[in-house]
């Protein structure tokens, strides 16, 4: 632990009296403290990451299927499900997340061990994870069920350096969980984050205020936390192609361009971040996925907020396949009018899922129930949550066959837009407006974890 600033003093020759003088007697020992600026201790923050979590933990309750290459999908009868998961083996034989069963299935052979996702466990094995990081502070703020931020300062003098801390959990969780971690250090949690990226597995990194330039510059913008695929490209079309570039660019410029989030960026380039890590008892657990959108213009009619919402719910549930969550029982709806009244209502699908179409159509059922159209719509948000996890029942009065039929479809439109652009196939009632059709809904959506920008936090 260090401070920023510097202070002098004057001492009395006689170091013995200055030891035994009480506070009060300083002038009489001639001792006289002068400070300058700010006298904060530097924060260490530490970025925790389970390497291939999901993989590790099969892996773990299987040891059979250690040496073998692993997926884990969110169905094992689905035959065309998403890889959500995979374990080194299968990543060396170029096995990537977001594959499909059958493009995995041809780079492993026959060798491919197959495991159905089992988020009950999963959680259940990062709160025991969580118990160690518990030892050693209590400001822990999660960020996924496999990665964690920790704020360690307070406990430097306990414990030793934050690589020393770092060393001690990577150590603990691979003994007690038997998984392996990568560990970032730094003084902010994005270089921190950044950190734990840079070796894999089981490591851990330290980017200092002396060595950042070195290390963190160089690397690509894209690597920077919250720089997504189109911010990256808007950048790159100024001459932006690394984090060094973007830090030493005109922040009036990026504001220009991206508006606050600009700044913060710049800010993060710079190593100036100063968001707080929540502490355990502040944290809140992400129970929700959405996204909201202000629209470049009034929506007048019923079929404008239809478009709008169709939009949105396929972001969402987009983000949900993301995450491994397969089905959501609750929709929330957000309206707010051009006068900025706000309106709000929520309700039960017919039957959990993560369809875009299912969502939508729950939605604009919710807008019509709530929306009074005393004025034009400006804003519209659709979110999903009570997450269901564990086996799916089946809906007797359902169809199996147009169920498996949309898997398929979902899944065959996730690798298209993640290999081409979350534009690439877009439904026909996009198409009536062209600057909505041209809209990256998904894309342009940052999303943060709870109180990354908590009380302002996050840029000096």
């Amino acid at each position: 632990m260090f401070f920023r600033g510097f202070f002098t003093f004057f001492a009395f020759s006689d170091p013995k009296y200055y030891l035994n003088c009480h506070k009060t007697d300083f002038p009489k020992a001639g001792v006289i403290f002068v400070f300058f600026g700010d006298t904060k201790p530097m924060r260490t923050i530490l970025h925790s990451d389970l390497n291939n979590f999901y993989a590790s933990v099969e892996c773990l309750r299987r040891p059979e299927i250690r040496e073998k290459p692993v997926v884990v999908v969110g169905s094992k009868e689905d035959r065309h499900g998403v890889v959500l998961a995979k374990n080194t083996v299968a990543k060396r034989a170029g096995v990537r997340t977001g594959d499909v069963y059958w493009q995995a299935r041809q780079k492993c052979g026959e060798t491919l061990v197959e495991v159905q996702a089992d988020f009950a466990r999963y959680l259940k094995v990062s709160k025991a994870v969580r118990g160690i990081y518990e030892d050693y502070t209590d400001r822990i703020e999660a960020y996924g069920i496999d990665e964690c931020w920790l704020d360690v300062t307070a406990s430097l003098k306990l414990f030793g350096s934050g690589v020393g801390i770092a060393e001690a959990i990577r150590e603990r969780v691979k003994r007690e969980i038997g998984i392996t971690v990568s560990v970032g250090v730094s003084w902010n949690k994005i270089f921190a984050k950044l950190a734990s990226d840079m070796k894999k597995p089981d490591a851990v990194t330290e980017i200092t205020q002396e060595n950042y330039k070195e290390i963190v510059w160089r690397l690509p913008v894209e690597d920077l936390l919250y720089v997504g695929s189109a911010t990256k490209q808007k950048l790159n079309r100024i001459g932006i192609r690394t984090i060094g570039q973007l830090a030493r660019s005109d922040e009036e410029l990026l504001v220009r361009m991206l508006g606050k989030w600009g700044s913060y960026l710049f800010a993060f380039a710079n190593g100036s971040d100063t968001s707080p890590v929540s502490a355990v008892d502040e944290e809140e657990n992400i129970k929700s996925i959405g996204n909201s959108l202000t629209v470049y213009r009034d929506l007048k009619n019923e079929e404008d907020v239809r478009m709008v919402i169709h939009l949105l719910a396929d972001s969402v549930a987009a983000r949900m396949r993301e995450a491994g969550l397969t089905r959501a029982r609750t929709v929330h709806l957000y309206a707010r009018a051009s006068d900025l009244i706000g309106f709000q209502k929520q309700g039960k699908l017919p039957r959990p899922c993560c369809n875009a179409s299912e969502i939508g159509k729950k939605a604009f059922e919710l807008f019509r129930a709530v929306y009074p159209w005393q004025n034009y719509v400006r804003g519209l948000g659709v979110s999903v949550s009570d997450f269901c996890f564990g086996a799916e029942q089946l809906d007797m009065f359902g169809s199996a066959e147009r169920d498996e039929k949309q898997k398929r479809l979902d899944a065959a439109v996730d690798k298209l837009r993640q290999k081409y652009g979350n534009n690439v196939i877009q439904s026909a009632i996009v198409l009536k407006d062209p600057k909505l059709r041209d809209l990256d809904v998904k894309g342009e959506h940052v999303i943060h974890p709870y109180a990354f920008f908590k009380n302002g936090a996050g840029k000096p």
